[in-house]
């Protein structure tokens, strides 16, 4: 809500729109070669192996999200939904401890997670947005039924 107040700045809005967020996102679902990331040809163990192996498929979001210091939260986040997701169970319900422990660690981890988070705040925003308008639509068709229920008397 801007300030009424002529020397408070407006606060800034993020959104999928500004160039950042755009830069953000485009980075994430990149689909550059290993030349072009600057990784080496260096030889890998077996254990690295069998990490490439499984992340040979993975979408560029959550290469990124395992490629931060909640890796482990961001597995048991994964874990969690696919196992309600087969049990078709309520994902809120039964995840959301493990969803909050993941945006705390996020939070915790905000120099490296800081376009997700970023771009989570602007979708919540929108969000927020979305159900206001759709309350003043409501209110303001109530508000018209009820005028013209009255002319009918």
């Amino acid at each position: 809500m801007p300030s009424s107040d002529p020397k408070t700045p407006e606060e800034a809005k993020p959104s999928f729109d500004d160039p950042a967020s755009k830069e953000a996102i485009e980075s994430l679902n990149s689909t550059k070669t290993p030349e072009e990331t600057d990784q080496t040809n260096t030889p890998m163990t077996g254990n690295q192996e069998e990490e490439e192996e499984e992340e040979e498929g993975e979408c560029g979001f959550c290469l990124f999200m395992k490629g931060g210091g909640c890796k482990d939260a961001f597995v048991a986040w994964e874990d969690c939904i696919k196992q309600v997701e087969e049990k078709k169970e309520d994902i809120v319900e039964k995840c959301f401890e493990i969803t909050s422990a993941l945006k705390l660690c996020m939070e915790a981890h905000g120099d490296y997670y800081e376009p997700i988070l970023r771009a989570e705040k602007a979708a919540e925003k929108e969000a927020v947005k979305q159900l206001e308008k759709e309350k003043e639509e409501e209110a303001a068709a109530a508000a018209q039924k009820s005028e013209s229920n009255e002319k009918e008397k």
